[in-house]
């Protein structure tokens, strides 16, 4: 059963306050796990984007734009250790509204009070510089907000990327409206209260769920917002884009990616295996940063082939509070996507599938996880973006081919190299166009602190990190003339 009584799951969150949508409508809360209508969430329109960016002006007019960022930051340890008392609370809604198993959605709650911290300790610490110049002159930089930052996300992974998002923003002492997907809101709207109850001034974090080509499509393009936050499809990405350029404002793109793990003859593979296998099947493979090429130097293709075929087929698909290896995907939608790609993979060999767990509720949007072997690297499922938890094995000859493999998708998001040659994880380290490499292992734990984003059709610009402060303020250069 759904338990949210302490926040309003069918209303839009404008101004501190929980209010109906203008328009009435309101969108029915899904189960992936077993298809039962568990609720409703509000459906936002054009007009409450409206009224969530005007009280978002109001804000940094008033209280919130004149607070000393000492005191932002105090706000926000105060929204982490909020977050924290509700670990389990915040984690249970994830795991009915997303479907992912229940210790990953703890994972993300745990993420989002450390983001919170981390950019609770960061707000007094975004500065400037002072520049060396002519005689006679002072000059130095300030870094300010930019002002109504817009930030629009999607169902995956909410928790995470409103922390690495929100708490960046509000950090840097922007204030934020926030669009989530229609398809898991939960998170987002208990945040909301959450951060009301930890003493965040009204207006300062607004929130507006609704469909993307409404409600989203006007928050992109409202003259009043100043930078514009996107995670999602390609597709979307590309008109998100246009929608700034318009406004002339600046985005923020992590538009997923087509990630390899490379494999060396001389890796540690058991050490590997984990990471393989897990970097796939996370989130039921709806991770952005998925793991779904996995490079293999041809002597060590056999073992890598026959130890995550052995993997895959202990894997189970159930119930997100069942906590097994994998939950359903967000929809039925989804899951017709992810079983139409398993269907354009009919010539290539398939080393191993894991398993429905017995007892899973019919109308559950579950896929078995699918290992493919050998594949040709221009195959349709080496090179799209599939959401689903499937993997490609693809052999190499030498470290040049694996380069070429590895590069030849247009994405650039995540790349995992395991070698123990010091000399040849600094040249690919160099050579692989991604955003991030991990080296002999993926991920590093999530890195609250480490740079994520893009390049190519991944997208651009930077979260987590100092760098996500940097993209929330805009540069002002001062040069004082004092002859």
């Amino acid at each position: 059963m759904l338990d949210c009584a302490w926040f309003e799951t069918d209303k839009t969150f404008i101004d501190g306050e929980w209010v109906k949508p203008l328009s009435g409508v309101r969108i029915d809360i899904e189960n992936p796990s077993d298809g039962e209508i568990i609720g409703e969430i509000a459906c936002g329109s054009k007009a409450d984007i409206d009224c969530a960016v005007d009280a978002a002006k109001a804000s940094m007019a008033g209280e919130w734009g004149c607070m000393p960022a000492d005191e932002r930051g105090r706000i926000l340890l105060a929204i982490s250790r909020s977050v924290e008392r509700r670990l389990k609370e915040l984690a249970r809604l994830e795991s009915i509204d997303v479907g992912k198993p229940l210790r990953q959605s703890m994972a993300d709650a745990v993420a989002l009070a450390r983001y919170m911290e981390f950019y609770g300790g960061a707000a007094d610490k975004i500065s400037g510089q002072t520049l060396p110049f002519k005689h006679g002159y002072t000059v130095y930089t300030l870094r300010e907000p930019h002002g109504v930052t817009a930030h629009i996300i999607p169902w995956n992974y909410p928790m995470q990327i409103i922390g690495r998002s929100i708490g960046a923003a509000l950090a840097a002492g922007n204030a934020c409206v926030l669009k989530p997907s229609e398809e898991a809101c939960l998170t987002a709207l208990a945040f909301a209260d959450i951060a009301r109850e930890a003493g965040l001034p009204h207006g300062a974090l607004n929130v507006v769920p609704g469909l993307g080509e409404d409600a989203g499509a006007a928050l992109a393009a409202h003259p009043s917002v100043s930078h514009i936050s996107f995670t999602g499809s390609l597709d979307a990405g590309r008109k998100i884009q246009s929608m700034a350029a318009e406004n002339v404002v600046p985005v923020t793109l992590e538009l997923g990616g087509k990630s390899p793990q490379i494999l060396f003859a001389d890796a540690d593979l058991d050490a590997a295996l984990p990471f393989l296998v897990g970097a796939g099947i996370q989130n039921a493979g709806q991770t952005c940063s998925a793991s779904s090429r996995i490079l293999v130097e041809d002597s060590l293709f056999g073992e890598v082939l026959e130890k995550m075929a052995c993997r895959y087929a202990e894997l189970a698909a159930g119930p997100a509070l069942r906590d097994l290896d994998l939950g359903p995907l967000i929809s039925r939608r989804q899951r017709d996507v992810v079983d139409s790609y398993i269907r354009l993979g009919g010539d290539l060999e398939i080393a191993a599938k894991g398993k429905i767990a017995p007892g899973s509720p019919e109308r559950g949007h579950y896929v078995e996880p699918t290992l493919f072997a050998e594949t040709r690297p221009d195959h349709v499922l080496a090179q799209e973006e599939i959401f689903g938890p499937i993997q490609n094995l693809i052999p190499f000859r030498d470290e040049d081919e694996a380069v070429a493999i590895a590069n030849g998708t247009g994405y650039g998001l995540v790349a995992g190299i395991w070698t123990r040659d010091g000399a040849r994880q600094m040249r690919l380290a160099r050579k692989i166009e991604a955003g991030q490499v991990y080296i002999n292992n993926y991920g590093a734990g999530g890195g609250i602190e480490l740079p994520f984003g893009g390049i190519g059709k991944s997208g651009h610009g930077r979260e987590k990190g100092f760098e996500a402060l940097y993209g929330f303020t805009r540069l002002k250069t001062v040069a004082a003339c004092h002859v």
